[in-house]
């Protein structure tokens, strides 16, 4: 009976991993999804107030910036989003 190869290369070992898993910071999600609400609420209060003709002073001077404003707090809630582990 022939004798069977031996192996000549070593087995791959893959290199052993330093780093911690990354835990997402406690304030994060509140942070999140506040910022979502938040935002959702300033878009949704200014269409009702500007179809009611009810008068919101810190509104009523930004017009359409209010906008802005509400799309500009939904987008720190996406980005914040991809902080999240």
């Amino acid at each position: 009976m022939a004798k069977s190869k031996t192996r000549k290369k070593a087995v791959y070992t893959p290199p052993v991993r330093a780093e911690k898993v990354a835990v997402t910071p406690r304030w994060l999600v509140p942070a999140m999804i506040g910022s979502w609400l938040i935002g959702l609420a300033w878009i949704a209060t200014y269409y009702v107030a500007a179809s009611t003709g009810a008068t919101i002073p810190v509104m009523d001077g930004l017009g359409n910036w209010n906008l802005g404003i509400g799309f500009a707090l939904i987008i720190v809630g996406v980005i914040l989003s991809t902080k999240w582990r």
